[in-house]
C-alpha cells in the first residue's frame, strides 16, 4: 500500500483527511456539528489516519516490502507501478493526481517503468489522443510477488486480531473511503 512519497505528501494527505473531520452528516444539505463524543473520536480517526499516511511514507517500509518480495526495482518507481496496477488503464494526469505528485515527474516514471518492461502506454479508451499506461505480464507478475510479501509481513500483525476484528476493519475502511470519495459526487 502505498499514498504518497513526496516530502510534501504527508502534510497534503494530513489536510485532506483534515478536510473530512468536522462533518458527521448532513440535513437538508447542511452539514450536522458533530457531538463532543463524535469530535473526540474523529480527531482520533484524524490522527491514526495522519500516523498511517505518514508511516507508508517511510521509504524503509518500501525497502522492506521489496526485499520480502526479492525485487529490485527503484523506489520511487514501486508506487507508481502498484498504482498503475490499481487503477489502470490511467492517463498521466490521472496518477499524478492519485499520486500526489506533478504530471512532470510522473511522465518520467512512467518512460522508465516502461523501458523496464513493466508498463505499456497505449491510446486512451476515450480519447486516442491521451496515452494510458497498462501494466504488462511482467509487472503484475512483480505487483503479484509485492503482493504475498505483504500478506507475509502483515501475517504476524493480524495474528493478534480476531478474524471478526479483521474483517470489521476491512468493511469498514472500505466504506469509509467510499463514503468520503463519494462526497465529492453530488
Amino acid at each position: 500500500m502505498h499514498i504518497n512519497r513526496e516530502s510534501a505528501g504527508v502534510k497534503d494527505n494530513a489536510c485532506k483527511i483534515h478536510g473530512i473531520a468536522g462533518v458527521s452528516g448532513a440535513k437538508n444539505g447542511r452539514a450536522k456539528a458533530p457531538g463532543k463524543r463524535m469530535q473526540a473520536e474523529l480527531q482520533a480517526l484524524h490522527g491514526a489516519m495522519v500516523d498511517l499516511v505518514a508511516m507508508m511514507n517511510e521509504p524503509q517500509r518500501d525497502d522492506m516490502l521489496l526485499k520480502e518480495a526479492g525485487l529490485s526495482l527503484e523506489r520511487a518507481l514501486f508506487p507508481l507501478l502498484v498504482g498503475i496496477a490499481r487503477f489502470g488503464p490511467i492517463g498521466v494526469v490521472g496518477m499524478a493526481e492519485r499520486s500526489g505528485r506533478d504530471h512532470t515527474t510522473v511522465s518520467r516514471q512512467l518512460a522508465r517503468l516502461v523501458a523496464l518492461g513493466l508498463v505499456e502506454k497505449r491510446p486512451g479508451a476515450t480519447d486516442a489522443r491521451v496515452h494510458e499506461a497498462a501494466i504488462t505480464k511482467k509487472g503484475r507478475r512483480m505487483t503479484d510477488a509485492l503482493a504475498a510479501a505483504r500478506q507475509r509481513l502483515a501475517e504476524p500483525v493480524l495474528a493478534k486480531w480476531s478474524e471478526k476484528d479483521f474483517t470489521s476493519l476491512v468493511r469498514l475502511l472500505r466504506r469509509f473511503v467510499d463514503d468520503i470519495r463519494g462526497q465529492g459526487d453530488g
